[in-house]
């Protein structure tokens, strides 16, 4: 995707031109009602622009430069002597706040990750106060990456705060015209994703497009002709999408469902998950995020939202003892995989419903209600490999016998990786692939992580890990450790002043661990606690509430389908490594018990799998060294653990 801009032209061109011309192409080009204080503001930042420039001929400037990750526009982006300058400004503001200097510093990043011309470009966010008391910068800090750390300064003083930085700092030759026509490839988080989507109905800002990673819009679009073709012939279909972690599979639900309920509304379109937390944090960032956006109270902007995302158990309740007919004519079941075995959904509904007479599995009945539609109807499920997590969560294998026993008319697409171990029973999905009314389609799997923009070969890493395979686990680590930092320590406040030290601007960092990890609790971390995921992963630095203050650990539970930017992940002995394999536990009262049913083991190693697999940018792993006076936390449990990832080629810090 190429950079977008309002305005864009070289320097000596913007200093030659009308304000009020300028004014009429931003005005053209907003697209929106101009408020006279958005007129004011370009007026006064065109004004100061170009008194600072004046001396300042060679380069190029650009107004409301789109930040396609944050679905946003930072106010300007000035390239002078090879350094890119993006500006922010804050008109009539006497102070420079923090959340305004998080702000250009969130831009500056997003265009160093993002933008492939950025990448060994330097960057200057700068934030204009315009009326705040002038403060020179004796020094400018760059890190690693070429990205300075936010300088503020006022209208007075922009200019020469451009000219000393021109000045003082050489960097090779940028060639303007090269760095222009270099691709964005973003890739939001899924609560900044779904926040675009539901604003804009479109992922093509937001999603990559480069060759080696699967396209979202390609996995949409088979998924809509599925969808168009049950409409023309009154069939019913459904369809499997499988995906790595952190692939995007939600996201493509949530533009399947977007765009159906944008285009045919008659449809009815509903993204429905299990997944409590990830609900809960959608739902409530597209709240927040709408209330903002149209000055509406919180509630007005709630109902809309309530209807568009919907927890998967609540829309199954509202079925359960009739034979109502859905209004949905397209359902989107988020992790799919995660849907109940007929014995945990009898169980269920018999303690909580009091249905005692209920005898199906949650993806039987969920497409026995979709099946009571008389003409047609699309079921598209979301299916992640190896996130089974939970006691009486069913995988593919459910799904496949409820379609296969008692849905014989319904059409079936899938992908082909659903044959794959971590998706179920590879003999029973071959068979059921073999069935002339399944039809295969590459499109419908996603391939590449978007999750660790930084180290695609993450979730490689992270499986030769669980799998114990130490050989492969290093040499998938030295592909990536120069990208995507991944350090061990012994040492939990080590852990807690890596991530601050890592994180910049707004990017996120938290604890999390395993739901068993139930004896770090000497350490200070009370797994128990729950956290309010919408708290927890919305809110801001000063809020104890959230992941930022590193007081508060997500287990994979209250994690899974979210992500973070930098994560710790607390290691317990309830999956540790000893005499070359993993042992499983789990801890009941006042000791350990071993864990043998294989199912249990699976979803403990899968717990772990999903901790490891939430960090955008970089982890920190803490294994605590035990204590030789507590049985139940003696050190061989957590040494064994910390020398295998060791020999797994991961560093340690101290």
């Amino acid at each position: 995707m190429p950079i977008k801009a309002y305005y864009n032209e070289p320097i000596s061109s913007f200093l030659k031109d009308d304000a009020n011309r300028i004014l009429g192409i931003l005005t053209a080009e907003h697209h929106h009602a101009l408020e006279e204080q958005q007129r004011w503001a370009w007026l006064q930042q065109i004004s100061i622009l170009e008194a600072a420039l004046t001396d300042q001929q060679d380069g190029r400037i650009f107004l409301e430069f789109y930040i396609p990750r944050m679905g946003k526009r930072a106010d300007a982006l000035l390239i002078a002597k090879n350094i890119v300058f993006v500006i922010e400004f804050k008109a009539g503001a006497s102070e420079h706040t923090s959340t305004a200097f998080d702000q250009v510093e969130d831009y500056a990043l997003d265009l160093k990750n993002f933008h492939e011309g950025s990448h060994r470009v330097p960057i200057v966010p700068v934030l204009v106060s315009t009326n705040a008391e002038s403060r020179p910068i004796s020094e400018l800090k760059f890190a690693d990456d070429l990205v300075a750390s936010p300088v503020g300064t006022n209208k007075a003083d922009l200019s020469s705060l451009i000219h000393k930085i021109c000045a003082e700092y050489i960097f090779p030759t940028l060639d303007i015209d090269v760095w222009m026509a270099k691709g964005y490839r973003p890739t939001p988080t899924i609560v900044e994703a779904a926040e675009i989507l539901y604003r804009t109905h479109s992922v093509t800002d937001i999603s990559r497009s480069d060759a080696g990673a699967k396209n979202l819009q390609e996995t949409s679009a088979s998924v809509s002709k599925i969808i168009d073709q049950a409409r023309q012939n009154r069939t019913k279909s459904i369809c499997f999408v499988t995906g790595v972690p952190g692939s995007g599979k939600t996201l493509a639900g949530l533009n399947i469902a977007t765009r159906r309920s944008d285009e045919h509304r008659d449809e009815h379109a509903v993204f429905l998950s299990g997944n409590g937390p990830l609900v809960d944090v959608l739902r409530e960032a597209l709240i927040r995020d709408r209330a903002t956006r149209e000055h509406i109270p919180k509630k007005t902007a709630e109902r809309e939202v309530r209807s568009f995302i919907q927890n998967i158990h609540h829309f199954r309740d509202d079925y359960v003892g009739n034979n109502d007919i859905p209004v949905e004519k397209v359902v989107v079941f988020d992790e799919a995989q995660r849907a109940w075995t007929r014995k945990q959904a009898a169980s269920f509904m018999q303690r909580k419903r009091g249905q005692a007479d209920f005898n199906m599995s949650e993806p039987e009945f969920l497409i026995s209600v979709m099946d009571r539609h008389p003409d047609w109807c699309a079921v598209v499920c979301l299916v992640g490999g190896g996130q089974e997590i939970n006691i009486g969560e069913a995988g593919i294998s459910e799904w496949i016998s409820a379609i296969e026993t008692l849905f014989p008319t319904w059409e079936v697409h899938v992908s082909p990786r659903i044959a794959l171990p971590e998706y179920g029973s590879p003999i029973e999905i071959e068979k059921f692939l073999a069935s002339p009314r399944v039809r295969v389609d590459e499109h419908l799997h996603l391939a590449v992580s978007m999750r660790s923009f930084r180290a695609e070969a993450l979730s490689d890493l992270v499986g030769h890990i669980i799998d114990n395979e130490p050989e492969s686990a290093r040499a998938a680590f030295k592909r990536i450790e120069t990208v995507y930092p991944i350090y061990l320590t012994r040492n939990l406040d080590v852990a807690k002043t890596w991530l601050r030290s890592q994180a910049r601007g707004t990017e996120r960092f938290g604890l999390v661990a395993s739901s068993g990890a139930q004896r770090l609790r000497p350490e200070g971390i009370h797994i128990k606690t729950e956290i309010e995921p919408a708290n927890w992963f919305l809110n801001g630095s000063t809020d104890v509430r959230s992941s930022y203050y590193l007081e508060d650990v997500a287990s994979e539970f209250a994690v899974q389908g979210l992500e973070l930017d930098w994560v710790g992940v607390c290691w317990d002995g309830d999956f540790h490594h000893k005499n070359e394999t993993w042992v499983c536990q789990n801890f009941k009262g006042t000791k350990w018990q071993s864990v043998n049913d294989e199912s249990r083991r699976l979803y403990l190693k899968n717990a772990y799998r999903v901790v490891l697999t939430r960090a955008r940018q970089g982890m920190i792993l803490f294994i605590p060294k035990g204590d030789i006076s507590d049985p139940t936390r003696p050190p061989s449990f957590y040494d064994g653990t910390f020398d295998y990832l060791r020999s797994c080629g991961i560093n340690t810090l101290d």
